[in-house]
């Protein structure tokens, strides 16, 4: 798959040996600077300048990244031009790394508690004493037979971090994985698993694409991979001689519906609905590509099972039950807006549809996102240019086993702390956002130890007073957070995680470009404080509780971890002569690797049906025989399925269907809903630590203040309802609390809708970010699709009234 401006022989050309030159750099427009990182002379001014290539953390995106440093010190970012993802582009978020790295107030070494939680006393003590007193708690903890109990909460661990982080615990015991994507975007990954049978995101290739349709996903603006997505957008508008029409079905008239060609204002949570009407038009016309449906597909038609057990196909489902006239009376899209739609998707191939948080992360998300990825199924986009792909990994090297004793195999005989993968949640692999509950009285039992890496439970949850409230009742809390965040200010010790910018850590892309693409991160500047990697502090952690633990880690630190895993890479390179990196050694390779900064195996091909249909059938499946089998496993009876609020039954359980959306409070006491979004600012809640990134939030509602702060969008009929006028303080409360915001006046509100940003209102995390503005977690219900165990943040209702 070709991106614009950056195809696989111009890629192949500009990184193809260290000697290619002015010439071959040029054709990816690659600046003098950029040029002199990769090998050119440097003006003799400028002694003490380098650029070092590293991988942008500020999101998930993975972008590549320059860094100029002068005399030791970063002055500058820039994008990579040899990474695939971004191409030398780079978002404000990537530019604000600079001041993420010189944050006047991150942790400069390892903290004890010295006071009462919360009471902001605390001991440095030196790194010899953190690490023996947390790994002699550990210890003491797995000797009592209760290595179960402790839990490790992380987010963005990004290449093999999570893995070395999943190592740590099978080597000590602990089932207690707890990863964030369920208050992320879980919906979605379920959705691909049920029908086509990845559990991951999918991959598209935008450059190729004809017709984009994009539910509840802020394509220009706060979805994955950002700088990917903006290259992409101006390709589809002006970069190529047919221009793609672009079609945002959201809730709000977001910068990603400003930017499309069409908005189609949807009520929140029914954008499930709305595919099922488009999918209606398609079949009964006759729209639909019948030669992927009748080969490649299982369920379209009336069909038999291995047991001789008929069932209905979704052919007859759809067109009994969800009609554009249906669709239209849910959704409040008008019938003849979904009608043309459908026609205009189903012929203007290829096309895609595509959705996000505001369609996923909904009660009824994991249905929504089937009814969504039914139609590129049904338009036969699946796995073609310019249609849906499934992405490949990197081959990386195989690692020795962990080494268990009894300890360890019996805490992992033990049940999950959060039930994910039981009845309760049947297909989570993880309940992040309920671990209040759990770990302190609803679990099977409570947790005695949290671990928490690059997340923040105690501002990113929903409902989020309930974390502050739980963490008193969890013995010991160990925070590696470089910043005192809110959950490491409740915390017992702190061991300081390098910045991004100061660390070595690999970057796998997320699903995207379909052909594998790695990113090595490593420190550009020396460390400014007494922090460490957080890998080296699990292999320090390990050995200090020795035994089979310690054996499980015989690295020295985390990089000889991480060559061990590129082992992999490389030798592929060399037995396929595939990759952008080709060396006759691993030491001559790593080096190149370390120039360049990524590495990638280009181009993504097309057909491989095995890989990219790996469901029990081996076709799309319109009946997902996945689901049927895990409630079998599971022994899930009516009374099961019913406690998931669950309302469809039979064969129309197991397809894409509509189950309604439910919403949290009384509608008489509570007449609105809350609509909450991102930003292209919002660093996964870390922007609000960033000057620049607080300047420039908020520049489209052009309110004086609504930067360093919080606002609510408000329609104007709306706000003559209730008395309000832009500019006020409003409070917005909801059944669990209120927050105050600065009203503004917004034509692209729904009227029964309200919105607000996420990004603001910290209680800690330093003086940029602390005090200003309203955290809507502290409002949100907590509400959930049980059947994924994913959050669902659009099910909050509330009222407004002036402060």
């Amino acid at each position: 798959m070709a991106a614009a401006g950056l195809t696989r022989r111009t890629f192949l050309k500009a990184s193809g040996s260290a000697a290619s030159g002015a010439a071959a750099l040029h054709l990816l427009g690659v600046t003098r600077p950029v040029f002199q990182a990769l090998g050119s002379s440097r003006p003799a001014a400028a002694s003490a300048e380098r650029w070092v290539p590293s991988v942008c953390l500020q999101c998930p995106a993975g972008c590549g990244i320059m860094v100029k440093t002068v005399d030791g010190r970063a002055v500058k970012i820039e994008g990579n031009p040899l990474h695939p993802i971004n191409a030398g582009k780079l978002c404000p978020k990537g530019q604000g790394g600079l001041q993420f790295l010189y944050d006047p107030d991150r942790i400069r070494g390892p903290l004890k508690r010295a006071g009462p939680r919360g009471g902001e006393q605390w001991q440095q003590i030196p790194w010899e004493q953190a690490i023996a007193e947390v790994a002699s708690q550990l210890g003491e903890l797995r000797d009592g037979g209760d290595a179960h109990k402790l839990v490790f909460m992380s987010g963005r661990s990004r290449g093999q971090m999570g893995g070395f982080i999943g190592r740590f615990l099978r080597a000590y015991g602990s089932p207690n994985d707890v990863g964030h994507s369920s208050i992320c975007e879980d919906g979605s990954p379920l959705g691909h698993y049920l029908t086509q049978g990845f559990k991951a995101y999918a991959g598209y290739d935008w450059f190729n694409t004809n017709y984009v349709l994009s539910f509840g996903a802020g394509f220009v603006e706060a979805w994955r991979p950002t700088t990917l997505l903006l290259r992409a957008y101006g390709h589809l508008r002006r970069g190529r001689p047919v221009r793609a029409k672009i079609v945002q079905v959201d809730t709000r008239f977001s910068i990603s519906a400003a930017k499309a060609d069409e908005w189609v204002s949807v009520r929140p949570g029914t954008d499930g609905a709305l595919a099922l009407g488009i999918a209606h038009v398609i079949i009964k016309e006759e729209l639909y590509d019948k030669r992927f449906v009748q080969e490649r597909t299982l369920g379209f038609e009336a069909w038999a099972d291995g047991e001789g057990v008929r069932h209905q196909g979704w052919k007859d489902l759809v067109l009994d039950k969800f009609s554009p006239a249906w669709a239209s009376q849910v959704s409040g899209v008008p019938e003849e807006t979904i009608v043309r739609i459908a026609r205009e998707f189903a012929t203007t191939k290829p096309a895609i549809a595509a959705g996000a948080r505001g369609s996923s992360m909904q009660t009824n998300g994991i249905f929504n996102r089937m009814a969504i990825h039914a139609l590129n199924a049904l338009v036969g986009s699946i796995d073609v240019p310019g249609g849906i792909t499934v992405q490949k990994g990197p081959p990386f090297g195989k690692e020795p086993d962990v080494v268990q004793d009894e300890r360890a195999r019996q805490g992992l005989a033990q049940p999950r702390i959060d039930w994910a993968g039981t009845k309760r949640y049947p297909l989570a692999g993880k309940v992040y956002q309920n671990m209040a509950e759990f770990a302190t009285g609803e679990g099977p039992y409570e947790a005695k130890v949290l671990f928490t890496y690059y997340t923040n439970p105690l501002f990113s949850t929903p409902e989020v007073e309930r974390f502050h409230k739980a963490v008193d009742r969890v013995p010991l809390i160990v925070t590696f957070s470089p910043f005192m965040d809110e959950t490491s200010h409740m915390a017992d010790y702190i061991l300081p995680d390098d910045s991004y910018l100061e660390r070595w850590q690999d970057d796998v892309i997320y699903p995207s470009l379909g052909y594998p693409v790695v990113g090595l991160r490593q420190p550009v500047v020396d460390r400014l404080y007494d922090t460490q990697n957080t890998g080296d502090v699990l292999v320090r952690l390990a050995k200090a509780i020795g035994g089979t633990v310690a054996a499980s880690f015989p690295w020295e630190s985390w990089l000889d971890y991480l060559k061990l895993k590129y082992t992999g890479v490389w030798e592929y390179s060399r037995q396929s002569g595939r990759g952008t990196i080709q060396a006759s050694t691993f030491e001559a390779w790593w080096e190149e690797f370390s120039r360049r900064g990524v590495w990638a195996d280009p181009p993504y091909t097309f057909g491989e049906w095995t890989r990219v249909l790996p469901t029990p059938s081996g076709k799309f499946e319109y009946f997902s025989q996945t689901l049927k089998k895990t409630f079998e496993k599971l022994k899930m009876t009516a009374e099961d399925i019913a406690a998931l609020k669950l309302e469809a039954r039979g064969d129309e359980l197991f397809m894409p269907h509509y189950e309604p959306i439910r919403y949290a409070g009384d509608p008489q006491k509570f007449p609105l809903l809350l609509n909450t979004y991102k930003l292209m600012t919002h660093a996964e809640g870390r922007g609000a630590s960033v000057p620049w990134l607080q300047e420039l939030h908020g520049v489209h509602v052009g309110h004086r203040n609504s930067r360093w702060s919080t606002w609510l969008e408000v329609h104007p009929n709306t706000a003559s309802r209730f008395g309000i006028r832009s500019g006020d303080e409003v409070w917005v409360e909801s059944q669990v609390g209120k927050v105050k915001a600065v009203a503004v006046l917004f034509p692209g509100a729904r009227p029964e809708v309200v919105n607000m940003p996420f990004e603001n209102g910290h209680t800690a995390y330093g003086r940029w970010a602390s005090g200003r503005g309203a955290n809507p977690n502290r409002i949100l219900v907590n509400e959930s699709d049980f059947l994924g165990g994913l959050a669902a943040f659009f099910s909050t209702r509330v009222r407004i009234y002036r402060a």
